[in-house]
């Protein structure tokens, strides 16, 4: 390493904003950080995320001491370009929803569910990239003709980092193509015969290659080296140093319960997506549309801020006098409910209150995750403790009514900016090299243990089953 250049940049190209870390390369402090919006929308022009990039970049004071860059991103989201290296449509982000007939019908063209499931780790649905392809071939076919190349966003951000349009140089990790749809973590190799079915095409496009997870890629137009980088749940995961038996509950925009695995999972039913870790390993994931937003709903009704509502959350009793809440306010991934609408059941003159509604909205959010984590314990992954990050994971009514509801003691992960700390922490492992990445000391969990609350989740699924058709 450099003695001039200590220390490592993690970027986290989310779907609402980009966040960038400087944390020394051994021991992990950070240095500075710096961030930028991104904007709304499920989709977005790939040159509003570089622009956001160098915001954040100068905003944490740039990188003329770092040593090494990784970047991480939203999974899924397909960026389609032409033989020139140019975008040929706005990027469709892993939230579109438009592909969810497109999905049904790769699974079905695949052979079935699982067959699907064990050729590519997953069931389709509307996320994955490869359905995104079949619903351009089938509605923008001019712009289909003309794709010679496929990226994912933080494929895009690294390629771009290196200022070339060489399609060639593109580059990525086996954990984010892992959630295109066409790629096997087991072989770590691409599916082109899935790729060439969803797009519609005998052509060769060019995909980015694998590049392992402790090693670099390609260079920045100034000469840093650029890491593999990961999918934003993969470099949680390597943030927060999670571990076999350790199962992440993530809830920023969406809502993701994960598990680092030795084994692989292929899931007929669809609701655990067997995708790759960012260290050789899996990870076996459940992802909802709705988490943090749901609360963003509540703040907009009860005219409080989020903290605010998670404190009146607490005011009302467990189960909220009978209300439940079940949150599809834009569709849903799982179950796969993709023009399904949320529902607020049991309202009566009693529960009719401003407590008992943030207590349902809190709960509804969360009950989708305790049905995510049953469905990875279905599978054998074993649980010895969840750990709960992201945003919405501060909210002071989150974790005592998590671990109500997971019947529990929960583990509250230090603050911080997890999917970028585990890209830093990637790019100090490819500068040191090894087996495994450093181990970084970023700050004490706390744990939280209530008593536990199964007659709300039961009432929850009762509302889920019986809501099929909305």
């Amino acid at each position: 390493m450099n003695t001039n250049k200590q220390n490592v940049a993690g970027v986290d190209s989310s779907t609402q904003s980009v966040k960038v870390v400087i944390r020394n390369a051994t021991t992990g402090e950070l240095i500075r950080e710096g961030r930028a919006a991104h904007p709304e929308g499920t989709e977005v022009a790939p040159a509003k995320w570089k622009a956001a990039l160098d915001a954040a970049i100068s905003a944490a004071g740039g990188l003329k001491d770092v040593a090494a860059i990784s970047v991480a991103g939203q999974q899924h989201g397909m960026v389609a370009l032409d033989d020139a290296g140019e975008v040929i449509r706005p990027a469709l982000l892993w939230n579109d929803t438009r592909s969810a007939s497109a999905a049904s019908d790769l699974n079905a063209e695949l052979g079935g569910d699982a067959a699907t499931a064990k050729k590519v780790g997953s069931v389709l649905v509307a996320s994955f990239t490869a359905t995104k392809l079949r619903w351009l071939a089938d509605n923008e076919p001019d712009n289909a003709a003309k794709v010679a190349g496929v990226a994912l966003p933080h494929d895009w951000l690294s390629w771009q980092l290196q200022g070339t349009s060489d399609l060639n140089a593109l580059f990525t990790d086996r954990s984010d193509a892992s959630g295109t749809g066409y790629f096997d973590s087991l072989t770590n190799s691409y599916c082109l015969d899935v790729l060439n079915l969803a797009l519609r095409t005998n052509d060769s496009i060019v995909l980015p290659r694998i590049v392992a997870p402790e090693q670099f890629g390609g260079r920045t137009k100034t000469g840093i080296p650029i890491a593999a980088g990961a999918g934003d749940n993969a470099a949680a995961a390597l943030g927060v140093h999670a571990q076999p038996g350790d199962v992440v509950v993530s809830l920023g925009t969406s809502g993701t319960a994960f598990s680092v695995s030795h084994t692989p999972t292929h899931d007929a039913t669809g609701m655990v997506a067997g995708f790759a870790d960012a260290t050789g390993r899996f990870l076996p994931l459940v992802c909802t549309l709705n988490a943090a937003r749901i609360l963003d709903v509540a703040t907009t009704i009860l005219g409080l801020t989020h903290d605010e509502v998670g404190a009146l959350a607490l005011t009302a009793p467990a189960g909220a006098h009978g209300l439940s809440l079940l949150p599809y306010f834009e569709g849903e991934r799982t179950p796969n409910r993709p023009t399904a609408t949320g529902v607020l059941a049991g309202l009566n003159l009693t529960n009719a209150t401003r407590a008992d509604i943030a207590r349902a909205m809190i709960e509804g959010m969360l009950c989708g995750l305790v049905d995510a984590v049953d469905a990875l314990q279905v599978l054998g992954v074993h649980v010895n403790r969840i750990l709960l990050i992201g945003g919405a994971a501060k909210n002071p009514a989150i974790a005592p009514i998590a671990s109500a509801l997971f019947g529990r003691e929960v583990v509250l992960a230090p603050p911080g900016e997890y999917v970028a700390n585990g890209a830093a922490r990637q790019a100090a492992w490819a500068l040191r090299g090894g087996a495994e990445p450093p181990t970084w000391n970023l700050g004490k969990v706390s744990q939280v243990e209530e008593a536990p609350t199964p007659e709300v989740v039961e009432k929850y699924r009762e509302l889920r089953d019986r809501t099929t058709q909305w």
